[in-house]
């Protein structure tokens, strides 16, 4: 069995989760997400816990199951306190501006980036070169995050561009004569 589905998913106070066939929704106090459980693994709720288990033994099933589980954690984690990624622009001039449903990018090209926000996302931009990306649900949190990251990743030399706060990037050395 995979080690990741054994353990419980616990649902803390203040969330609720329904069970309905292979549909589990949780309500919280940040917001409501369902997730839809794929049909090689059950969930059972037991108490304030969620276990997950797959209908058979075999190595795409136990594989199912670690997932499903990861998944129903980052739901309830959603729901609960939600997710954030920061982003820093680095680079002389480079700027970011939150407008509404659009972030404003001004990264060193000769026209701005406008990037669309989907449903569910928010952007915020305390200065000018920090961006705060924060959700319920933790894919689209990342994704959004790595969108706006990959309009110019840094660099190795001068180590501009955007990237994640906690990020390490390599920094290589000129070449010499």
């Amino acid at each position: 069995m995979s080690r990741v589905a054994n353990s419980p998913v616990e649902i803390p106070g203040g969330v609720t989760v329904e069970i309905s066939g292979q549909k589990v929704s949780a309500k919280g106090p940040k917001g409501n997400l369902d997730l839809d459980v794929h049909g090689l693994v059950s969930v059972v709720q037991e108490d304030n816990t969620l276990r997950v288990k797959g209908n058979d033994a075999e190595k795409k099933t136990i594989a199912m199951a670690g997932t499903m589980r990861s998944l129903l954690h980052n739901m309830i984690s959603g729901v609960n306190t939600g997710f954030e990624k920061k982003l820093e622009l680095r680079g002389v001039g480079y700027r970011a501006q939150a407008q509404g449903d659009k972030l404003n990018l001004t990264l060193g090209f000769s026209h701005p980036v406008v990037h669309s926000i989907p449903q569910g996302v928010k952007v915020e931009t305390p200065t000018q070169t920090e961006v705060v990306v924060s959700g319920i649900d933790k894919q689209a949190v990342g994704q959004v995050a790595a969108d706006i990251r990959s309009y110019r990743p840094p660099e190795p030399y001068k180590g501009k561009g955007v990237r994640y706060v906690d990020e390490y990037v390599l920094m290589k050395e000129a070449k010499k004569k």
